[in-house]
């Protein structure tokens, strides 16, 4: 089978007929390659300088909600994961995010990114000025790692195979682009490569190792897919609220910060 003449509207059976590991794992790749959101149309007018201000602290604003969620979907992992060395290395993601007192990791550093760009700390903490969508898409990513197989909740993580290269794309241009962001402002993206390497490269061996029927190699592939389309849910949720048209829903973030 070459995998990679697959075309995105066929992922849905791309494991009909079986995947060695490295086939499995090219598929993945592939996903990412056609479904991440640095295709996005936002992100493309994030790095080619054309957002707004309020553009970009709605960015900044909904985005915490996805990053508040994540040692929450962790955590909801390592409850249903049985295996102890499973365990320790995957709170390692939580210890990442939350810091040693729940305020001095990744999430805080988001947040000081928001702050930054001229957001209220505690309206951003609040989440209630994000798009409803938002809102929806954080929910059904938190109930999709309760509900779906372990093996499914992992292989949903695997997006961070691409973070690199998003972060790649974005840090550069927002330095040279937004004369009212600096280094400091992007504080979070630096140590986020290297811990996203790390916790790829370990969901993407225990899913290639356990992805081991063409029933389970579709499930995880699938899983990806769904990961992807939530991250450009909240694209096309931003763009369509705060791009030309201006559709800002009632109690969304808004220029005066109501």
């Amino acid at each position: 089978m070459n995998v990679m003449t697959i075309a995105p509207r066929s992922f849905h059976d791309a494991a009909t007929d079986g995947l060695t590991p490295a086939q499995l794992e090219t598929v993945l790749r592939q996903v990412g390659a056609e479904r991440y959101h640095n295709r996005h149309p936002f992100h493309h007018k994030m790095t080619s300088g054309a957002l707004s201000k309020l553009e970009m602290r709605a960015w900044a604003l909904n985005r915490y909600c996805y990053q508040a969620v994540i040692p929450r979907k962790d955590a909801t992992i390592l409850a249903r994961a049985e295996d102890p060395a499973f365990r320790a290395e995957w709170r390692k993601r939580i210890e990442d995010h939350d810091g040693d007192d729940g305020w001095s990791g990744g999430i805080a550093r988001w947040l000081y990114l928001a702050t930054s760009l001229g957001l209220d700390a505690d309206a951003v903490k609040s989440e209630r000025l994000a798009l409803p969508a938002t809102r929806f898409a954080v929910g059904a990513y938190l109930s999709f790692c309760a509900n779906r197989t372990l093996l499914e909740a992992v292989a949903s993580s695997l997006t961070e195979l691409f973070s690199p290269v998003i972060i790649g794309e974005r840090v550069p241009a927002m330095l040279a682009k937004y004369d009212y962001i600096t280094d400091d402002t992007l504080a979070y993206f630096k140590k986020r490569p290297e811990q996203a390497s790390r916790d790829s490269d370990f969901a993407l061996a225990y899913v290639v190792s356990h992805a081991d029927t063409p029933e389970r190699q579709q499930s995880v592939i699938d899983a990806l897919v769904f990961k992807c389309d939530i991250l450009w849910a909240m694209l096309d949720a931003l763009e369509h609220a705060y791009g030309g048209a201006g559709h800002i829903p009632p109690g969304a973030y808004r220029e005066d910060g109501t």
